[in-house]
């Protein structure tokens, strides 16, 4: 009988890196070091420590001044830290120079990875890529991002070991020539024009029924509340980015049958090779019918990630569309009331649940409000009678002589 053997998966450790200007206050850096630790811990990385520097503008070739990237220079040495996390995105001289500062021995058996915030975000895309589709989208956002890089990342990776920014292209053979790279990048170019036109026409044989797309920013809980409503089993995780593909699922409310699709969640910073190659996907967006934008309204600020998924709708033509917006997570709204003597500024945390819900019912009067808890299965009937009302009514207005059942 032969014998077995556990592998354990080594979990990386991490510094995270940003810088605070006139333009992004501390607060803000704060908030987006959090969502990157977050983007670190779903990369199975832990965080050993948080470097933030005042400056006036970023330094243009090591981001941080001298004086404070030889503190995070001395400190990784110190802690044999496996990574630098940068929240700004590195041009590939900053990459350059930063790789020579934490490896000043290209030959040393520690070697130090050096990754921006949409180098990270690459390869949490690629672990979770699952179908072709996604995995040549991943592929080809991976290949744009290195191309401009190749100058210096090809000088150590004969070295390369796996690990978090390492999957993907360059992973089991160097390559030299920046012509392979940009031969590569129009071959699957082509390869996801076919699917695009594929996928065009399975959208085009759906279109007698209504389409909804879930949309919202990412970990907000959209899968499982597409899960409680379509009674399917699409993966729901609390990591970010658990879902990459299309999920369209019918669903039937009191007899009346529609499609609803799980989009890509959103994020701030997203690479831009991510939204070019991801523009597939979006079509589902840019076709469905009715959209329903889910809020995560327990996060502290879930009003910017509103605003950010607006913005993005916006930017791909979808943002005058009917919407219902849905504040998830109602079960986990944390309230602090405040002292009849403390004259501070309100903030959230200081308004009551049903004080929020008034505000914003009021904010969104052109839009359909609804909130409730996919987890705790709070609100959901709600809900469903709100998507029935809107689906119903694109559904008259399109099929006006076949409505006697509904």
């Amino acid at each position: 009988m032969g014998k077995y053997y556990e592998t354990q998966k080594v979990e990386e450790t991490c510094v995270l890196v940003g810088v605070c200007t006139q333009q992004q206050p501390r607060e803000l850096v704060d908030e987006y070091l959090d969502e990157l630790e977050f983007l670190a811990t779903t990369a199975d990385a832990h965080t050993q420590m948080r470097f933030v520097q005042n400056l006036e503008k970023v330094d243009p070739k090591t981001v941080l001044g001298s004086g404070k990237i030889q503190e995070v220079v001395e400190f990784v040495a110190e802690q044999e830290v496996d990574m630098v996390i940068f929240d700004e995105e590195l041009s590939p001289s900053q990459l350059r120079n930063l790789e020579r500062l934490f490896n000043p021995d290209q030959f040393a058996d520690h070697q130090v990875k050096v990754l921006d915030r949409s180098n990270l975000i690459l390869d949490i895309f690629a672990r979770n890529a699952r179908t072709a589709h996604s995995k040549k989208q991943v592929e080809l956002a991976q290949y744009q991002y290195l191309l401009p890089r190749l100058t210096n990342m090809w000088t150590h990776l004969s070295k390369q070991k796996g690990g978090i920014g390492m999957k993907g292209p360059g992973e089991t053979e160097i390559e030299t020539d920046r012509r392979i790279i940009r031969d590569k990048i129009s071959l699957l170019k082509k390869e996801l024009q076919k699917i695009d036109k594929q996928k065009s026409v399975q959208r085009g044989n759906r279109g007698a029924l209504v389409r909804v797309a879930v949309v919202g920013y990412t970990n907000v809980g959209k899968s499982t509340l597409m899960n409680l409503l379509s009674k399917s089993e699409v993966l729901a995780e609390n990591k970010l980015f658990a879902t990459l593909d299309t999920t369209v699922r019918k669903v039937v409310l009191d007899n009346l049958p529609f499609l609803m699709a799980d989009t890509v969640g959103f994020i701030r910073k997203l690479p831009h090779q991510l939204v070019e190659s991801f523009k597939s996907t979006l079509d589902e967006t840019r076709e469905a019918d009715l959209l329903m934008h889910v809020l995560d309204i327990s996060h502290p600020n879930f009003e910017d990630h509103y605003q950010v998924v607006q913005n993005t709708l916006s930017d791909i033509g979808t943002a005058d569309k009917p919407m219902i917006v849905v504040f998830n997570k109602v079960d986990a709204y944390r309230f602090v009331e405040q002292d009849a003597d403390d004259l501070s500024p309100r903030t959230r945390e200081n308004i009551p649940l049903d004080e929020l819900q008034q505000t914003w019912m009021a904010r969104l009067s052109d839009s359909k409000v609804a909130f409730v808890s996919a987890k705790e299965k709070l609100g959901i009937d709600g809900l469903r009678k709100l998507l029935y009302d809107e689906v119903r009514k694109i559904h008259v207005e399109r099929f006006p002589y076949n409505n006697f059942l509904y």
